[in-house]
């Protein structure tokens, strides 16, 4: 029997992904037409023998994340629980601190997912790879290829060719150590909590001794003793010690940390549901608006015969898009309106926001150089050097208002918003 473990994390300072995130957990924000955890829940449950998947986050718990767990659970036909942390526990700390309720029931091992990674999760694969492991061994680690500037970023592996065997790992290395990335998927025995204990035993002598005077009464910085970080605690100690391993994947995989990484995604699951003969891609036909490539139109949204949509579109529920629309690269959320002739380009429209009559919304795509070969996403900083605002996919926040017969170009617009002219290069608040 397996069990999987979905870290959702919790609401956060300067978070990349607003003002998305400033509706719904991020974790919930709909990417291929369902949220971001639905792929996570729906790779796991293609693994033979998976009888239940754990949520732990310290969001409080709200109707958004309750109905979602209701209906992916008659859906799957899984049990599905959200557990709670008290506050941030760390990458490891709320599984050490869930432990008896995750070793109910005595599973053979569990899977950790992160859930700001996404991709095409080889899942099964590395159960089987992992069952080959020597006796003892504690974990197996995901791992993916990566150019060799952008490893520096990621925690970087070494591993032995022949035994797979994770000889070194170092987390956002300074200097190059290797092009294998830790993918943020593991799967771990029981045994792991005997590495965990001993993080957690190590951090309570860290915080006995630590020295407050450095500190003031109102310092957040003082490091909290109930904190394990998966990466740094336990993949260190236990590199190079014949306790943990390696299942490489060449599959997509991405980190999906911004609003131009959910576009992003938004292809590639597309493109998954397009190889797997999902049912989910709208299709052409007599009456119907124009599909070019993989498009994904909910049964509630309106969408007008002679509109142009695609490729890589999502339209979400209630969604109304008018006559003459074109759509490409972009995510329309719940309850917006596309009104006739505009024109949606690498955007993110978000929940009952209105974009006006003959208008044009764009972003600017941040992609992998197809140059090189395993070139990664990358995230870039919100602004240049010199205070600029980075080019970017535009993000139309919920409820707002663009007029017609405007261009809002690589912009973000926060909720709430009535939009007067046109706009490039902008934040507006």
């Amino acid at each position: 029997m397996f069990k999987a473990i979905i870290l959702i994390g919790g609401p956060l300072k300067g978070t990349r992904f607003r003002p998305l995130s400033l509706e719904i957990p991020k974790p919930l924000f709909p990417v291929a037409g369902f949220p971001m955890i639905y792929h996570h829940i729906a790779a796991c449950c293609q693994v033979k023998g998976l009888k239940e998947i754990i949520l732990i986050g310290f969001y409080q718990p709200n109707d958004a994340l309750n109905k979602f767990i209701i209906s992916a659970q008659q859906e799957f036909k899984i049990q599905i629980r959200y557990l709670q942390e008290y506050t941030a526990l760390g990458t490891a700390g709320g599984i050490y601190h869930f432990r008896d309720q995750i070793l109910t029931g005595n599973p053979q091992s569990f899977f950790v997912l992160n859930s700001d990674v996404c991709g095409d999760f080889p899942l099964q694969d590395m159960l089987d790879s992992h069952e080959k492991n020597p006796e003892g061994s504690i974990g197996t680690v995901l791992a993916t290829e990566a150019t060799r500037q952008q490893s520096l970023t990621f925690g970087c592996i070494v591993e032995d060719q022949n035994t797979h065997e994770v000889l070194h790992y170092a987390e956002k290395p300074e200097t190059f150590v290797s092009t294998l990335i830790n993918c943020g998927i593991y799967l771990f025995s029981p045994l792991i909590f005997q590495t965990l204990e001993k993080a957690f035993k190590s951090n309570l002598e860290e915080n006995y001794n630590i020295d407050v005077n450095r500190y003031n009464c109102f310092d957040f910085n003082i490091p909290s003793k109930e904190v394990i970080r998966l990466e740094q605690d336990v993949l260190i100690p236990l590199a190079g010690d014949g306790k943990l391993f390696v299942h490489q994947t060449k599959r997509f995989w991405s980190q999906l940390k911004s609003a131009g990484a959910a576009i992003y995604a938004n292809r590639h699951y597309l493109a998954i549901y397009q190889r797997t003969g999902s049912k989910q891609l709208a299709k052409n036909g007599e009456n119907k608006p124009k599909i070019i490539g993989d498009v994904f139109i909910h049964p509630t949204a309106q969408v007008h015969a002679s509109a142009v949509l695609g490729p890589n579109v999502t339209i979400g529920r209630h969604v109304v898009v008018g006559e003459g629309v074109r759509l490409r690269e972009s995510i329309v959320l719940e309850g917006a309106t596309l009104q006739d002739h505009c024109c949606i380009l690498y955007t993110i429209v978000g929940w009952h926001s209105t974009i006006g009559v003959w208008s044009r919304v764009e972003g600017t795509p941040n992609d992998p150089n197809p140059n090189k070969p395993f070139a990664k996403l990358e995230i870039p900083s919100m602004f240049t050097t010199d205070g600029k605002l980075n080019p970017s996919i535009t993000v139309i926040g919920s409820d707002v208002q663009v007029p017609s017969e405007v261009i809002i170009l690589n912009s973000i617009v926060l909720p709430h918003k009535d939009l007067a002219g046109c706009y490039k290069n902008q934040i507006i608040l």
